[in-house]
């Protein structure tokens, strides 16, 4: 077994939810306040994935603010949540090709009393 096959063999898929602010170029809607991401990200634990999602969100000129860590897949299904056959690709995917998925970015907008 080669150092890549083990280093993929330790790969977990994390579902993490990422705030991003605003920031120039990011192709927000301009009068949005940021938006939510779902993304899946493979990494050897949680931190590491946050790391790297991080670090691809930030190159696509996005502003993350918060990232909030829902687990891998066992762990969401021993919590009782259901994953659809969507979200399951999704995560192959992403375990498949060592990445970060955006699997869905939903623009937030500021109540018209916060302005």
């Amino acid at each position: 077994m080669t150092a890549t096959q083990k280093n993929q063999n330790r790969q977990k898929v994390y579902t993490l939810l990422v705030q991003v602010g605003r920031s120039d170029n990011d192709g927000l809607p301009k009068n949005s306040s940021g938006a939510a991401l779902v993304c899946y990200s493979s990494g050897v634990d949680e931190a590491e994935a946050v790391r790297e999602t991080v670090a691809i969100l930030k190159q696509a000129d996005l502003a993350p603010l918060d990232v909030t860590g829902y687990g891998t897949l066992q762990e969401r299904q021993s919590q009782g949540q259901e994953v659809d056959p969507e979200e399951l690709t999704l995560m192959q995917r992403a375990l498949d090709e060592n990445s970060v998925i955006v699997a869905q970015m939903t623009p937030l907008f500021s109540e018209k009393g916060d302005e």
